[in-house]
Parts: C-alpha cells; sequence; structure tokens
C-alpha cells in the first residue's frame, strides 16, 4: 500500500514550506512471533489475528471451534515492525512525534532501536517525541506481549489482595483477570462472546513534524444561559509551543448561517498550553437544536476556527456545532416514595426507548463505515432513539458517534469498566487518567452522548456480594470503588465536560447513591436510578413479574440466530440443538435449556422426525419467544410512563439487552451478526412505535392503554377486533368514540371484563379467540396493529396449518411480496436465506387473506434470487 504525505495545515509565508507535515505510517508491517519461527505481513491498521488469516495461515476464527483451536495466537508474544524512508527534509523541524492513536495493547516501542516508550491501554492515544533518533531512513518496533500473561502477572503481583473475579465462567472458555489490563474486557470472553484477546496497532500511526506550535487538541461545547436566554460556544484547544518565543496572533471563529463571526487575540508561552475561548450567539438569532429521532431534526452548523500566529503560520480547524441541553430529573414525585430519572433534552422530557451497543466484532479492522451504518440505520429504521455504548466493550470509533449525531441517536456512554473489581495501584489509576481525559476530549462534542456512566455493574456486583468477599473486607472494596469512580472518573468527568450529567454506575441508584457515601445498599431499587433485570425462570408472559422502575436499562431473553448465519461457520454434523457446537456456542450457562423452558410455557415444542427440521424449527421458536417476552416487557415499561400503581411507576426509558451480536451464536442481540433482522428487531420496529396501543390483563379485564411519544396532542379513535383461530374474518369489532390522545403521556383507553368480551363476541372462548386493536384518526393508520392472546397458543383451538402463498414483484430498487393464506397464521416468517436486506414487517399475526410486505435489500439482488431464497414459515408450521 502506498503511504501518502499529508499537507494538513496552511502554508507559512509565501508558501513554500509547511507549517506542519503528517506523514502516515499505514499499511504493510512485518509481524513475527516471540520466538522468531513465523513471519508474515500484516496490514496497519489491524491485529494479529487478520493478518494470519489473510495470509491463509488460519482459516475464519469464528469456523466452528476455532475460538479453542486459536488460543495460540493470544498467548504468543508478537511483534510488529516496518522500515520506512520520510519523504522530507527532517533538519528542518524542531519537534517531530510518533503518534499511535489505539495500540492493542502492552508493548515496547522502539525508534530506530532506541526504546521511545511503552503502552499499556488499548484505550488511550499516545504520542512520543522523536526528534532527536529520528532520520530519514527508519526502522520502527511494537514488542507486544500478550494481554493475557500480562494480565496474570499484574494479579500475581497484586499481593496485598485478590481482586475479583480471577476467572469468567468455565462455560464462557474465556481468559482470566481482564480486570488489570485496560482492554476490552469482552475480548477475554463474555457470556454472549468469544475469548479472542487481540494484539496489533488497532488505529492509526503516523509521523508529525512540526515548527513554531502545533495544535494538539481541538474540542467544544454549546452552553446555554437559560437566564440570559442565549447559547455561548466554548472552545478549547491545547497546543505545544516550541518556538523559543511567545507566540502572537488571532483567533477568527465563525459559523456563517448563525451571522456570528468573533475575533480574539492570544499570546502563547513557549511549552503546553491552553486556549479557551467563550463564544456568544446572539439572541436575535434563531438556533435550531439537535433533537433525538422522532422528535425533531438533528440540526448542526458549520464552524471554522482560523489561528492566524506570528510567522505566517495559519491553523484552521472546521467541525460541525449542534446545539442542544441534556439534564437529568431526579427530583420527588407525589405518591412514591424515592426519585424521578428521566432526560430533557432542550427541556422536554423524552422516553429513551433503544438497546445496549456491544462490539460489533471481535476484530476491529472488520468493523467497516459500511457495518456501522447498517446497524445504526437499523436502530432508527426501528423507532429506536437511544444506544447504550456497554462499558465491556470499547469506546466506538469518531464515526459512529458521528453517526448518531446525523441520526439523532442518544447515546448513553460507560467508561470500559464492567462486571469486576478493579485496582487502583498508581500505575493502574495513572493509565485509567489518561484514558478518561483523553476520552472526554475526543467525545464531548458529540451531542447524541448525553450521559457519561462510570461503569456497568460494579456497585451492584460490590454491595450485592457477587463475589462473596467476607464482610469484613468489604470496606477495602469500597475504597478502591469510591477511589477509581469518584475520586478519579468523576472528577475528571466534572473538570472536563460540564454540559452532561454523570453517573458513578449502572445500575445505580443515581441521587441516592450520592447520598449513600457512593454505593447503595440496592442500587437496583424501583424508586431511584436505572435497573437491570434477567429472569429466565418467571413466565414472561405475565407483566407482573417485571419491576415498575423509573428505568430499565437492561433486560432481555436469548434466541438463536437463524440457520443462515449459523451455516457459515458450522458443518452438517453441528445441525443439531444437542450438538457438541450448539453447546459449545452457548456461553450463558443453562442458556439452551432457558429459552426451550421459557417457549415450553406458551408453545408446543418442535417434534419432527427429521433432525435438521427439528433444528430450524426449534431456531425459529427461539425468536418467537425472545420477541414476545421482550415485546411483553417493554410495552410494560412504556404504559408505565405516566402512572403511580403501589407507589412504583413513571418509568421513563427502556433499552433492551442487546442490540448486535459480535459472532454467530446463540445471544439476547436483536441484530444477528452481519446485521441480519431477527424477529425480536422487526417487534421493535412496533413496540417502539411513537403512537402504540399495548393491551394486558388484570384481574380478569383487558385493558389497552395509549402510549404517545409526540410532542402534541392528536385526535384518534381505537378500533378493537375479535379473530376466531379458525376464521379470517373478524367474529366482532368495535371503536370508541373520538378522542384526543397527550403528546408524552400514556393513558386507559379501553377497560373491559374478558368474559363480557368473549360473550360480545357469540362463540368465543379463550382458547379459540384473539384480540388485535389498533389507533386511526380518519380511516388513516397511526399506529401498529397490536395484539393480545386470550390463551397460549399451544392451547389454541381451531389454529389449523396455514398454506401461505407469496408473490413477488420488483419497483424500482424495492421488492414487494403480495401474501396470501389459506388460515389465521400468528408468527408469520419472511426468509430470505443470506441475502441482505430487511422487510418492512415479519413475525406478524396474519389474521386477513391478503398482506403486502415489502423488502428492502441493501446490497443488489435480483427477483429471481428472492424467489429460489424464499421460505415462510408461521407456528402452525410447527404444530
Amino acid at each position: 500500500m502506498r503511504l501518502h504525505l499529508l499537507l494538513l495545515l496552511a502554508l507559512c509565508g509565501a508558501g513554500t514550506t509547511a507549517a506542519e507535515l503528517s506523514y502516515s505510517l499505514r499499511g504493510n508491517w512485518s509481524i513475527c512471533n516471540g520466538n522468531g519461527s513465523l513471519e508474515l505481513p500484516g496490514a496497519v491498521p489491524g491485529c494479529v489475528h487478520s493478518a494470519l488469516f489473510q495470509q491463509g495461515l488460519i482459516q475464519d476464527s469464528y469456523y466452528r471451534f476455532n475460538d479453542l483451536n486459536y488460543r495460540w495466537v493470544s498467548l504468543d508474544n508478537w511483534t510488529y515492525s516496518k522500515e520506512f524512508k520520510i519523504p522530507f527534509e527532517i533538519s528542518k523541524w524542531q519537534k517531530v512525534n510518533l503518534i499511535l492513536e489505539g495500540v492493542d495493547t502492552v508493548s515496547k516501542i522502539l525508534f530506530n532501536e532506541v526504546t521511545i516508550g511503552e503502552t499499556d491501554n488499548m484505550f488511550n492515544r499516545y504520542s512520543f517525541d522523536i526528534t532527536n533518533v529520528v532520520r530519514d531512513v527508519n526502522s520502527i518496533e511494537l514488542r507486544f506481549q500478550s494481554a493475557v500473561l500480562y494480565a496474570a502477572q499484574q494479579s500475581k503481583a497484586h499481593t496485598r489482595y485478590q481482586v475479583p473475579p480471577d476467572c469468567p465462567p468455565l462455560v464462557q472458555k474465556g481468559e482470566c483477570h481482564v480486570n488489570f489490563v485496560r482492554k476490552e474486557q469482552c475480548s477475554f470472553s463474555w457470556d454472549w462472546g468469544p475469548s479472542f484477546p487481540t494484539q496489533g496497532i488497532w488505529k492509526d500511526v503516523r509521523i508529525e513534524a512540526y515548527n513554531i506550535c502545533h495544535l494538539n487538541y481541538f474540542t467544544f461545547s454549546p452552553i446555554y444561559d437559560k437566564s440570559a436566554q442565549e447559547w455561548n460556544l466554548e472552545i478549547e484547544s491545547t497546543f505545544d509551543v516550541v518556538s523559543s518565543k511567545p507566540v502572537g496572533g488571532q483567533v477568527i471563529i465563525a459559523i456563517p448561517k448563525l451571522q456570528t463571526q468573533q475575533t480574539y487575540s492570544i499570546e502563547l508561552q513557549p511549552g503546553k498550553r491552553i486556549v479557551e475561548l467563550f463564544v456568544n450567539i446572539s439572541k436575535n438569532i434563531t438556533v435550531k437544536t439537535w433533537w433525538p429521532h422522532g422528535h425533531g431534526i438533528q440540526t448542526g452548523y458549520n464552524m471554522t476556527v482560523l489561528f492566524e500566529l506570528d510567522g505566517g503560520l495559519n491553523i484552521e480547524k472546521s467541525a460541525k456545532v449542534y446545539f442542544r441541553t441534556v439534564e437529568l430529573i431526579e427530583e420527588p414525585i407525589k405518591g412514591s416514595p424515592g426519585l424521578s430519572f428521566y432526560f430533557k433534552i432542550t427541556r422536554f422530557p423524552i422516553f429513551l426507548k433503544g438497546s445496549n451497543w456491544i462490539p460489533a466484532d471481535s476484530f476491529q479492522d472488520r468493523v467497516t463505515s459500511e457495518l456501522l451504518r447498517l446497524l445504526l440505520l437499523s436502530v432508527v429504521d426501528a423507532n429506536m432513539n437511544t444506544l447504550r455504548v456497554w462499558g465491556g466493550g470499547i469506546y466506538e470509533q469518531d464515526e459512529f458517534y458521528e453517526l448518531c449525531d446525523e441520526l439523532g441517536i442518544m447515546v448513553w456512554q460507560d467508561f470500559m469498566f464492567a462486571c469486576a473489581l478493579y485496582p487502583t495501584d498508581q500505575g493502574f489509576l495513572d493509565s485509567v487518567t489518561a484514558e478518561v481525559a483523553y476520552q472526554i476530549k475526543r467525545l464531548k462534542s458529540h451531542p447524541s452522548i448525553i450521559i457519561w456512566s462510570g461503569n456497568n455493574e460494579n456497585e451492584e456486583a460490590l454491595m450485592m456480594n457477587w463475589y462473596h468477599i467476607s464482610f469484613t473486607d468489604r470496606p477495602i472494596y469500597i475504597k478502591d470503588y469510591v477511589t477509581l469512580y469518584v475520586k478519579n472518573i468523576r472528577e475528571l468527568v466534572l473538570a472536563g465536560d460540564k454540559s452532561r450529567p454523570f453517573i458513578t454506575s449502572s445500575p445505580t441508584n443515581g441521587a441516592e447513591t450520592v447520598a449513600e457515601a457512593w454505593v447503595s445498599q440496592n442500587p437496583n431499587s424501583n424508586y431511584f436510578g436505572d435497573v437491570h433485570l434477567y429472569d429466565y425462570i418467571s413466565d414472561c408472559w405475565n407483566w407482573k413479574v417485571f419491576p415498575k422502575a423509573r428505568f430499565a436499562s437492561e433486560y432481555g431473553y436469548q434466541s438463536w440466530p437463524s440457520f443462515s448465519t449459523l451455516e457459515k461457520v458450522s458443518s452438517t454434523e453441528d445441525w443439531s440443538f444437542n450438538s457438541k457446537f450448539s453447546l459449545h456456542r452457548q456461553h450463558h450457562g443453562g442458556g439452551n435449556k432457558q429459552m426451550l423452558y421459557q417457549a415450553g410455557l406458551h408453545f408446543k415444542l418442535p417434534q419432527s422426525t427429521d433432525p435438521l427440521r427439528t433444528f430450524k424449527d426449534t431456531i425459529y421458536l427461539t425468536q418467537v419467544m425472545q420477541a414476545q417476552c421482550v415485546k411483553t416487557e417493554t410495552e410494560f415499561y412504556r404504559r408505565s410512563r405516566s402512572e403511580i400503581v403501589d407507589q412504583q411507576g413513571h418509568t421513563m426509558g427502556a433499552l433492551y439487552w442487546q442490540l448486535n451480536d459480535i459472532w454467530q451464536a446463540p445471544s439476547w442481540a436483536s441484530l444477528e451478526y452481519g446485521g441480519k433482522w431477527k424477529m425480536l428487531h422487526y417487534f421493535a420496529q412496533n413496540f417502539f412505535a411513537p403512537l402504540l396501543p399495548v393491551g394486558f390483563e388484570n384481574e380478569n379485564t383487558f385493558y389497552i392503554y395509549g402510549v404517545s411519544d409526540l410532542h402534541s396532542d392528536y385526535s384518534m379513535t381505537l378500533s378493537v377486533r375479535v379473530h376466531t383461530w379458525s376464521s379470517l374474518e373478524p367474529v366482532c369489532s368495535r371503536v370508541t368514540e373520538r378522542f384526543v390522545m397527550k403528546g408524552g403521556e400514556a393513558v386507559c383507553l379501553y377497560e373491559e371484563p374478558v368474559s363480557e368480551l368473549l360473550r360480545r363476541c357469540g362463540n368465543c372462548t379463550r382458547e379459540s379467540c384473539v384480540v388485535s386493536f389498533y389507533l386511526s384518526a380518519d380511516h388513516e393508520l397511526l399506529s401498529p396493529t397490536n395484539y393480545h392472546f386470550l390463551s397460549s397458543p399451544k392451547e389454541a383451538v381451531g389454529l389449523c396449518k396455514a398454506q401461505i402463498t407469496a408473490i413477488i414483484s420488483q419497483q424500482g430498487d424495492i421488492f414487494v411480496f403480495d401474501l396470501e393464506t389459506s388460515a389465521v397464521a400468528p408468527f408469520v416468517w419472511l426468509d430470505v436465506g443470506s441475502i441482505p436486506g430487511r422487510f418492512s414487517d415479519n413475525g406478524f399475526l396474519m389474521t386477513e387473506k391478503t398482506r403486502t410486505i415489502l423488502f428492502y435489500p441493501w446490497e443488489p439482488t435480483s427477483k429471481d434470487e428472492l424467489e429460489q431464497s424464499f421460505h415462510v414459515t408461521s407456528l402452525t408450521d410447527i404444530y
């Protein structure tokens, strides 16, 4: 790969000499293992696993049992090296730095055989002064140490007391002591992912040369002055001044569409200098704010900042500025103890609806721009407005946050600590301090990020004693916890970013946690903060098992990915639910049994004599179960937003676990590895709709609540229909009087004892009938059509095998599927195998003879390909 000489900044004086030059070292490097027996080329950015695969030395790491077969890669110590010639005259530059945007993870760096530094943190950016060692022709080496071996050494050296957990559960087939290395925590394995502790240079690496001064960092925050009712912009720039004399000049800041241009005089003294500027936006100018998806437009303004400095040095930065405020409201609620926990964006209360984001791949060089956009478009296409970037993964790449800004996806940003206690020796704290300070500077200008959270589940782990710490030793660990998350991370956030709130953990009790000296006796309280809930034993169709909490930030159920996804990484002997492969791929203890147990509560389990058919039917049924369980729970949270029942309620957030998969395996995800939508994701498109009727029973009375996320009130009607399982014609229907649905509320719209509903609808029994309902105005559908089962489908009377056919036609880039069924069909699933794309709806209850569904391909495809791959399944096919 050809290296590029990049002219970053404007020319000095007459333009014959650049003020700064940047020379990228991306491209081909040489990689060798610890004893030198294996040497191969490898790409930067990249990792050793990818290099081995690209050279044909290993198979796809995700194929069958290769996570175990290739464990040797992570246990070896690898060296990256490169020789290169710098295409400019070194002697003309006062300062030359080596910049490493991301090193994974523990390495010693030699430049021209001189040790210039070390790295120990995957999440930090490193800069090394090489002015005195750089030449025209250079060599560079990064000598990596296995992160697994390094973590074990660090743990062993921590002799004062144990810092649990030592190792993950055996079912995860992972590595130990991940809490002792600042690396992607889930790379050592998790209950939904494999163990691939990678090594390599995973981000950009380059040489920077400059004279006079250099702009190291540039960041900004919009601030709204309530008293003056005007917007301001705080801009912070960090310089390295290498001139022996002060450097003077001016800064011109321009935001043309806001009719803003301001000029400031500055003088930079030699050394590291910070310039803070305050830009006032005239209150006479209308500033359009950034809104989350579904609440408004994501308006941004182009800004240029030009530093005109002595010696003809011009430094220009451009950025997009978004204006919005975010408040975390924790205040008393009438009729309930505790405090609220909800977000206001630009003074408007918003129900956060979405999911939790994990790394899109174990190997970050596989995460392309196209994949990120595909996954994030799937977020907004499913009516979500929020993702929680979970604390066991990575701080995502810049493009992720830029896309979230563009698409209106709010981000709950964890710092990268999860499900563990951590050491607090000075070396560890120093590394964390550098990491956190860097990430705040890098990310604070993104409007999409609405909150910082110190960690994932570590307050709960400590106070609920997940690691069986003796009561007498607990104060040691509480002290470490407060030292890391409060005295260090929190202080860094307060100093570096005043534009958004910070909480120490998730789940947490928020203000109550603070009042209890930063650790609550019950961090998962329904009366404060956010909660996490996983319950695989209770019946998920019973809404009473769910917590009527202020905010649900994690909850979910597992399912298997589709056969077309699994087929790529397995062989024929793997295609059964109890195969060695299926058991190996399940990293959650008892997960396969839990799925079948939960499915068996309401569905007949597959009984085919054909093992492959049984496997495919079981996969389908786990997706049905997952979708229905998460639907029931999410709808419960959404209808709880406006009410207090038994002193609990005012739920203002539902983020299910989890959005995406890191490999092809059973998990809680709604998007399979590569982006294919599971049934759950299609359900999410409906249960997160801006207007939604939610049906449920309580004490043998059927209720329908109307839920609105809209900013305005709308007049509408509710239609309620009842079908028998044996007929495509409704046996009865009812339309309410017109009513006004208030924006931002959930209210009861319909109430009827089940016995009266059954009597009103003629020959209905619980087992023979099903209810559907929707909101409309002037015959225009305003909501998805929802439904309520009066009994378990396995008890359904009159349900018969549905013959469903499809005629496929093409309209431009979209394909039209005209469906026709011979009978009522629950959970109709349309599948086109591995052809990438999504349907307009899927997994639906088909109560009418015909229905039209659209297919949106993600890549060019043909009608013939779709017809050859198309397959339709409904629940009646496995009964």
